[in-house]
């Protein structure tokens, strides 16, 4: 099931809650602890699951197993760990065991969860147009969120590369793209991040649109390099990745020249009238 899952995070009242879409059985599986949170408010969601599993079992004999599995998703501190999940008519389930005055509003949520996935499925354009709607909520330009679109496809076409070279895991990826940002940039991702004050915020929405560029260019070049070695290796894309970096750190040199302006900045979307 691994390979056939996209993790998601979906959003209700402001609280997140993690979910994988699953491609081959077309559902979604949803974070039990994440929503047992939402709707308890328990500052221990966890130890909440624990007992609700104890007490249907006592007084319903009702085992949870039924109807739950475990999949690896992303916990605070970064590290993807297993966890319970339930499909949505699982979810209604659990829902109906735990007394909560947003019980109806998440079956509404729930119930909207499944037909969105799947209109997204057949329309991607549904997504774009969600993606844009979100973007502008949050007061970015038109100008900025064109490109950041234009970067998410970039940044898919990379991430494909890297798999067509061997690259599977999560930490290898994340070491690349480490290694395309420091050499276009020249700070790593976690300095970058903590350059612009940032902490767990997602790095790219809160670069200017000149950083966007660049990382992009930094991105697609490194696509094509890869591309076109026909021997195919992580060794490939280490050496794609640094060709790529290195023509976007020139290129951002370049324009530092002329400009007499540094491109990477510590703007962030905390005063995101000067993110252009």
């Amino acid at each position: 099931m691994e390979n056939k899952i996209i993790a998601l995070t979906k959003s209700f009242e402001d609280e997140k809650i993690r979910t994988v879409w699953n491609k081959e059985e077309e559902k979604y599986y949803i974070s039990i602890v994440d929503m047992i949170k939402v709707l308890t408010e328990s500052t221990e969601p966890r130890k909440y699951w624990n007992w609700l599993k104890n007490k249907l079992l006592k007084e319903e004999n009702f085992e949870t197993s039924s109807i739950t599995r475990q999949l690896k998703l992303k916990a605070t501190d970064g590290k993807m760990r297993l966890t319970d999940v339930v499909d949505i008519e699982g979810m209604f389930r659990v829902i109906e065991s735990i007394p909560s005055k947003k019980a109806e509003p998440i079956k509404l949520w729930l119930a909207h969860l499944g037909k969105e996935r799947i209109d997204e499925e057949y329309d991607p354009e549904i997504t774009i147009n969600r993606a844009l709607e979100a973007y502008r909520r949050k007061g970015y330009s038109d100008d900025w969120i064109n490109q950041r679109l234009k970067a998410i496809d970039a940044r898919k076409e990379f991430t494909d590369e890297l798999k067509n070279n061997g690259i599977e895991s999560s930490k290898d990826f994340a070491i690349l793209t480490d290694l395309l940002t420091k050499t276009w940039s020249g700070y790593s991702t976690k300095e970058y991040k903590s350059y612009k004050g940032l902490t767990k915020e997602n790095l790219r929405d809160n670069m200017t649109n000149m950083e966007l560029v660049l990382n992009m260019l930094a991105e697609a070049t490194s696509t094509e390099i890869a591309k076109s070695n026909n021997e195919k290796s992580k060794e490939n894309a280490r050496s794609s990745v640094i060709e790529g970096g290195t023509i976007a750190k020139n290129t951002r040199e370049q324009i530092e020249r002329k400009t007499g302006k540094k491109i990477v900045t510590n703007i962030n979307n905390k005063n995101i009238k000067q993110i252009k």
